[in-house]
């Protein structure tokens, strides 16, 4: 056996200088051509003005007004969504070309998918506990077709569905016990599910469950999302709350929606239990007129729920009030408000709503880092890094 080392491979592949310019190009261009548009997504911040019980009211704890006069007040964010740079494409694609210069096997090749199809196998990443750092890094730029609807997504190693939904342990806070906590992050647990998760309210189907986890002594709430439910406009978006595709137009691919996020929660302002979800949805669909092309739509919530004391406000016992809901939607046609997404395909159908033709910055809508509530208001439609 011999004694010398072996020689590393280059640092980089050896690529002809024209072979690489003509890549650009034409990377360049399709790119443009082809990048999924986003919508304006639309942030509503909303404070529980409910009248008091028994004892003092808080200080700031105000009892009026009611939920449609507290509307022109409430934040309207456009989120903006814009084309993925080149150094990023280029960077993916010579990956793929050489994947020696990678070490290991980043790509498993050959395994199955977290649907049970044949899928690259990437280790499921552990439940998220606190913001990640930055988005998550490029993978291998693959086509998801219809047998692997996640292929080339970053959510191909989070969980599925409800399993991405973990509660962290309850402990007591203030005036409820841990099992009064543990109730009330059940409830929470459950607005979710339906609202993001169940087949039936993404088929358009009213989210009676998610509905009755909320209070209906809250002003205006339950009216607000019925309102939005029955005639959605852009004033009353059932979206910002529930996630529905219009069952004429498209559907799931398959019965998995990738999931990654998180619950806290905390005592808040007004000796309640403030229960804060983070979560990202991931949702795979293909047309219904026979078409077999697979696109993703990614919308992500933050939702802040509040258990208040009964004894001392006029509140139902063991119901939510919602103390804010904000929403990003990537994917989906800009300024629709018919109440449901219509996802981008990069075959063009005239029956499809387009909406207006985007036109914001670049962001990436699996970026988890950045606070939902960041930005300024008015952000203008653009589109999607990738999906």
């Amino acid at each position: 056996m011999s004694d010398k080392p072996a020689e590393e491979p280059p640092s980089h592949p050896e690529i002809p200088d024209d072979v690489w310019e003509q890549f650009a190009r034409d990377t360049e261009r399709d790119i443009r051509a082809s990048a999924p548009k986003e919508p304006s997504a639309r942030a509503r911040e909303v404070t529980g003005r409910l009248k008091p019980g028994k004892g003092e009211e808080p200080p700031g704890w105000r009892t009026g007004p009611a939920w449609q006069e507290m509307n022109g007040r409430a934040q309207r964010k456009r989120r903006a969504w814009a084309v993925v740079g080149l150094p990023l494409a280029v960077a993916v694609v010579v990956v793929a070309m050489k994947p020696s210069i990678i070490p290991g096997d980043p790509f498993h090749k050959g395994g199955k998918s977290g649907n049970g199809s044949p899928d690259a196998v990437a280790s499921p990443l552990a439940p998220e506990t606190a913001a990640p750092t930055g988005a998550p890094s490029a993978v291998d730029p693959e086509t998801p077709t219809l047998d692997r609807p996640f292929a080339g997504s970053p959510a191909l190693n989070w969980a599925d569905g409800a399993a991405g939904i973990v509660l962290p342990p309850a402990k007591a806070v203030g005036v409820f016990s841990k099992d009064q906590v543990q109730r009330a992050l059940k409830q929470a647990e459950k607005l979710l599910v339906d609202a993001n998760l169940n087949p039936k309210t993404l088929a358009g189907a009213r989210p009676a469950a998610a509905l009755a986890v909320l209070d209906p002594e809250q002003p205006g709430m339950i009216k607000e999302l019925n309102t939005s439910l029955k005639t959605p406009t852009k004033a009353h978006d059932p979206l910002l709350m529930f996630s529905r595709f219009d069952p004429k137009d498209v559907r799931l691919v398959g019965d998995v929606v990738k999931t990654r996020g998180r619950i806290t929660f905390k005592e808040g302002e007004h000796s309640g239990v403030v229960i804060h979800s983070d979560y990202t949805f991931v949702y795979p669909v293909v047309r219904t007129n026979g078409s077999t092309e697979v696109t993703r739509t990614i919308v992500r919530r933050v939702v802040d729920l509040e258990l208040l004391d009964p004894a001392r406000y006029q509140v139902t016992s063991g119901r939510l009030s919602v103390d804010r809901y904000d929403s990003d939607f990537g994917n989906s046609a800009c300024d629709v408000y018919d109440g449901y997404f219509h996802p981008e395909f990069s075959s063009p159908s005239t029956a499809e709503p387009t909406g207006p033709e985007p036109s914001g910055p670049t962001t990436d809508p699996y970026d988890r880092s950045k606070d939902l509530g960041a930005g300024g208001e008015n952000e203008t439609c653009g589109t999607v890094s990738r999906t």
